[in-house]
């Protein structure tokens, strides 16, 4: 921000300089400027006579007087050199690249300004938006597998599905073998009726399902490949599947928030059938998050507290943690039983 600052202040300085500069070059003061304007003027009025003269015995007097009269303007000093064209010219230069200069600071100090307002992923996506046309007319261009990947990850990324879709279709006609264009755009076609509002076909979500299955059987060591199967699971009706790969998804990537929503509305779907799962979900749950793995509490999972300090603390409290003295005896018992059943599967 600093140096943004700077640079546009060096920007103003250079532009006030080039266009004040024209006026220190004006032409200098003539000190003679009076006696010989007079002069000046009598040379032009003798010289008339001469050119309309009738009467050729007055021509020695006024060739005389016109001798003296540019005899005394040659005696006088020369006049200061006029600069008006130099000025001119210097003034239309200095506006010239004052104006370049203004336009070289709305596109490098301006839009870095602005950018600053946003948080990193905005600002990436608004970057991802001004470089669209220049990498689609790169990647058609030259046809490049690559290039139509850079394409399809900054379409991706700034939410421009149309462009992506076909970037990555593109790019996988090329190498079909991309992690990427794979599970990107079978999510794209898993989630196009949402956008369209045409209704998916069955066959039409299988595709799309295979394609991030297949992204994630190439790429298993990808957070992304399962943060999107697992949606893809969730869309199926495939509970279990899907939290299985959105926790993979939470070990590959832990500060990773995608997931969060999905894993929560599941629990909540499995947690009418499971007292115990519905019993945390409503006390403990917004602290330690929906499967105990830690939030704005610590991990459940990771817990090595006894079963008998866990009674305690859960029914009398501490630290931050408020008490919850009016558990029945089998709610209290569930929820012993499942920490301690998420301390022996670990994180």
């Amino acid at each position: 921000m600093i140096l943004s600052v700077i640079l546009l202040f060096l920007i103003v300085v250079a532009a006030g300089v080039l266009m004040l500069s024209p006026l220190r070059g004006s032409t200098a003061p003539d000190p003679d400027a009076v006696p010989r304007a007079a002069l000046e003027a009598e040379r032009d009025r003798l010289y008339s006579e001469l050119g309309n003269l009738t009467d050729e015995a007055r021509r020695p007097d006024l060739e005389r007087r016109a001798a003296l009269t540019l005899r005394e303007l040659d005696n006088l000093p020369p006049a200061p050199r006029s600069h008006a064209g130099r000025t001119r010219r210097m003034a239309l230069t200095g506006v010239a690249l004052a104006a370049l200069l203004t336009v070289a600071g709305a596109v490098t100090f301006v839009p870095r300004w602005q950018l600053k307002s946003l948080d990193a992923g905005e600002a990436q996506d608004v970057l991802a938006v001004l470089n669209l046309p220049r990498l689609k007319a790169e990647a058609e261009r030259t046809q490049d597998a690559s290039a139509y990947m850079a394409w399809g990850k900054a379409a991706f990324d700034s939410g421009t599905y149309d462009q992506a879709l076909a970037a990555y279709g593109n790019a996988l006609k090329l190498n079909p073998r991309q992690p990427e264009a794979l599970r990107r755009l079978g999510i794209l076609l898993l989630t196009g009726g949402e956008r369209t509002g045409r209704e998916l076909s069955p066959d039409e979500a299988n595709q799309a399902a295979l394609l991030i299955r297949t992204a994630a059987q190439l790429a298993p060591e990808e957070a992304e490949s399962h943060l999107l199967l697992g949606f893809a699971f969730a869309r199926f009706g495939q509970d279990n599947d899907a939290l299985a790969a959105l926790e993979r998804y939470r070990t590959l990537d832990p500060k990773g928030r995608d997931a969060d929503e999905m894993i929560t509305a599941i629990r909540a779907r499995q947690n009418t059938k499971d007292p115990t799962l519905r019993t945390y979900a409503a006390s403990c749950a917004s602290c330690h998050g929906p499967t105990g793995a830690g939030g704005l509490g610590p991990s459940l999972r990771a817990s090595t507290l006894s079963r008998e300090q866990l009674r305690q603390i859960t029914v009398q409290g501490r630290g931050a943690m408020p008490a919850f003295p009016d558990l029945s005896a089998s709610q209290l018992n569930g929820l012993l039983d499942l920490m301690q059943r998420w301390q022996k599967e670990g994180e």
